[in-house]
C-alpha cells in the first residue's frame, strides 16, 4: 500500500477535510475494509504566510522543503500541499523534493479542460489570486483566468483569513461572495469559477450558482491523491 504525505495545517480546517475525503474516497473505490495510509505534517501556517507576504520566497521554499523532507523520512511515497497558496513556489519545491508531489493547480486545470471551460474566475487568498501560478498553468491549455476587481479581491482575502481559516461560516459572507460571482459573469463572461482556496468549499458549493460550475480544488486534489493510492 502506498502512503501519502500531507503538508497540512495551512489551514487546519481544510486539512481535516482532506483526511475525511481521502478516507471516504479510498474506501469507496476499494471496499475491502482497508483504510489508506496517510501521514500528516501539520505546519505553522503563520510562519509560511509571513514569509510569502514579505516576498521571501527562497526562505519559503526552504521552509516547505524541510517539511516535505520530514514526510519523506517517514516513508511517504508521494506528497501534497493541502493548500493553494504555497503552490506559488510549487515548481521549485517539486524540483527539490525527494518524493513526487501532486499539484492542486495542475489537477484543477485538467478538470477545467475536461469540462471544456475557456474562461474561469479565480477566488482564493490574495497570494493565490495575484501569484500568477493559476494563470500560467491554465494558459498552457488555452484557458484564461479572470481575477475579481481589486476591492473584491480585498473582500475575499479578508473573509478568507478572518473567517474561513477559523471555521467561521456566515450567510452574509456567502451572499457577498456570490455577488462577486455575478459581477464576474456579467462583466467578464466567466464560464466557471475556481475555488482556489481549500477553505472556500466550506462556504461555496458547486450548484450555488445554477449557470456555471464551481471547481472545488480540495475535492479535485483528493481525487488525484486517491488515484495514486490505488
Amino acid at each position: 500500500m502506498k502512503t501519502v504525505g500531507i503538508v497540512g495545517g495551512i489551514a487546519p480546517e481544510s486539512t481535516i477535510q482532506y483526511y475525511r475525503l481521502i478516507v471516504a474516497g479510498y474506501r469507496e473505490h476499494n471496499p475491502d475494509g482497508n483504510y489508506p495510509s496517510i501521514l500528516i505534517n501539520s505546519i505553522n501556517m503563520k510562519q509560511m504566510l509571513d514569509l510569502i507576504a514579505a516576498k521571501r520566497l527562497p526562505e519559503t521554499i526552504q521552509y516547505l522543503k524541510g517539511e516535505i523532507d520530514k514526510l519523506a523520512r517517514a516513508d511517504a511515497d508521494f506528497g501534497v500541499l493541502a493548500s493553494n497558496t504555497p503552490h506559488l513556489v510549487f515548481d521549485d519545491l517539486e524540483a527539490a523534493s525527494p518524493i513526487p508531489l501532486i499539484s492542486i493547480v495542475r489537477a484543477t486545470c485538467q478538470r477545467a479542460d475536461g469540462l471544456g471551460l475557456k474562461r474561469v474566475g479565480l477566488f482564493g487568498t490574495r497570494f493565490t489570486m495575484q501569484g500568477g501560478f493559476y494563470d500560467r498553468e491554465f494558459e498552457k491549455r488555452g484557458m484564461f483566468v479572470v481575477l475579481p476587481a481589486d476591492d473584491d479581491q480585498a473582500y475575499i482575502h479578508e473573509k478568507y483569513m478572518a473567517e474561513l481559516v477559523n471555521g467561521t461560516i456566515l450567510g452574509e459572507t456567502k451572499a457577498g461572495l456570490l455577488r462577486i460571482v455575478n459581477r464576474l459573469k456579467r462583466e467578464q463572461k466567466i464560464q466557471g469559477l475556481v475555488l482556489g482556496g481549500t477553505e472556500l468549499p466550506l462556504i461555496l458549493k458547486n450548484g450555488d450558482d445554477p449557470e456555471i460550475p464551481f471547481l472545488d480544488t480540495t475535492s479535485i486534489h483528493v481525487r488525484s491523491i486517491i488515484e495514486q493510492l490505488l
